[in-house]
């Protein structure tokens, strides 16, 4: 007989979002690719999904699925030329450091074509590791458009998570509290909140500060600081 009381399995919502069908006001995910990424295949591939896509220049990432999922997209060649140029690890850590759930993606199956396997096995321990950062692997562009837009789906739909670019751990300390003020100003990430800081030394020197020493923040420049500035000299309405 069977018993109407045994635990849901966590996956069983996940699994029944996956089945049914989109119904009428359905609403679409919203994907943020980084500038760079509009030129890869996988952006023609959102186009068999119900999704909207919207071109950004993200300093994290490639693709901006929630509030805490950011996705690092690499083909096989490009992972590989990552660690040799040691490019992959900071990446990585940025990545840790500005986002609670990020994302490693894979895509190709071509790692060991042109270095030792001994180089790509110890990188993918590191990884797995040492950042404990999950990987997912795709086939092609079309495999990783499709992992892309569950992800989002899953995170806004299903969690009911929002997408922004002001994105970040939850601030523990007064440090993070302070780069989390800044980066509440429009085209200002964790990481350039962290460049704004180092300069002015704090948030209130940030919000004081002219124009033009606004521009001369690493990472930034004189649209940036133009819209900051109108933005903190805006009449509330």
């Amino acid at each position: 007989m069977p018993n109407d009381d045994k635990e849901e399995h966590p996956l069983q919502p996940l699994v029944e979002s996956y089945q049914a069908r989109p119904e009428r006001g359905f609403l679409k995910p919203i994907i943020f690719a980084d500038s760079r990424e509009f030129q890869s295949e996988v952006i023609t591939e959102f186009e068999q999904y119900e999704c909207i896509v919207k071109q950004k220049t993200l300093v994290v990432g490639d693709y901006l699925l929630s509030d805490r999922v950011c996705v690092e997209r690499k083909t096989a060649q490009d992972f590989v030329s990552s660690i040799m140029d040691g490019r992959l690890f900071a990446q990585i850590k940025s990545l840790k450091d500005n986002f609670e759930k990020p994302v490693l993606l894979i895509e190709g199956n071509d790692l060991y074509a042109n270095v030792k396997p001994n180089v790509i096995r110890g990188a993918l321990a590191s990884i797995a590791l040492d950042f404990a950062m999950p990987l997912v692997w795709t086939k092609n562009p079309q495999e990783s458009a499709g992992i892309l837009y569950w992800i989002a789906r899953r995170e806004q739909l299903g969690e009911k998570r929002e997408v922004t670019i002001r994105t970040d751990k939850k601030a523990d300390t007064n440090k993070q509290r302070q780069e989390f003020l800044v980066a509440g100003l429009p085209g200002i990430s964790i990481v350039r909140a962290r460049s704004l800081l180092k300069k002015f030394k704090s948030p209130i020197a940030v919000f004081n500060a002219k124009e033009e020493h606004l521009a001369e923040a690493e990472n930034l420049g004189p649209k940036t600081a133009k819209k900051i500035r109108g933005l903190l000299e805006e009449i509330y309405k």
